[in-house]
Formats: structure tokens, C-alpha cells, sequence
């Protein structure tokens, strides 16, 4: 997303493509700025509404996780801490893309 555009045209973007493909999106994890930390603000969850939430500035640096599954959004982690799986069994995808903005 250019600059100007706001935070939530991402995740409408991301929303609207998932579910016209019959997709769920995850609302637990989301995406977010990279900078002197790896986690960093800005959230970027991937759902939303167009138009809203802080606007995109120049130089913003951002990871985009899209969490995409077959089923409900609904997830949980297991006891290892680190496994994380759908409530109802379906399956999940999970992809991260590095972005800066100039």
C-alpha cells in the first residue's frame, strides 16, 4: 500500500480477498512495524474497513502476516507454547511479507 492510504486498506485488502475465495481470516495474530525491534507498532490486523485507522506514512517499515484458513477464524495454542491450531480442525495458512515504504 502506497503511502497515504490508511492502515486499515490493508486489512480490508487482505479480509476481502481471503473471503471471496472462501477463506477465514485469524484475528488473534497480526502484522506490525519493523524497526529497532522486530515488533514494533503499527498493529496491522488483517481485517478492517477501508478508509480507516492511521494513515501509511513514507520510510514505514512493516511485516504483513496473513493468517488464512478453510474454516472459522477461531484458533487456539497448544501446551508447547508454540503450536497453534483451528478449532475446528480445518486447515490454516500462515505467510509473512516484509515491506518498506520509501
Amino acid at each position: 500500500m502506497p503511502a497515504g492510504n490508511h492502515l486499515g486498506d490493508i486489512g480490508w485488502a487482505v479480509q476481502s480477498h481471503a473471503e471471496a475465495h472462501g477463506y477465514s481470516v485469524v484475528r488473534d495474530y497480526v502484522g506490525h512495524g519493523i524497526g529497532r525491534r522486530m515488533h514494533e507498532d503499527p498493529q496491522i490486523p488483517n481485517y478492517g474497513k477501508p478508509g480507516k485507522g492511521p494513515k501509511i506514512k513514507t520510510r514505514l517499515c512493516v511485516c504483513g502476516r496473513t493468517h488464512d484458513q478453510s474454516g472459522g477464524a477461531t484458533d487456539q495454542d497448544l501446551k508447547d507454547g508454540w503450536t497453534v491450531v483451528t478449532i475446528d480442525g480445518q486447515a490454516s495458512a500462515h505467510a509473512e511479507q516484509y515491506d518498506r515504504h520509501h
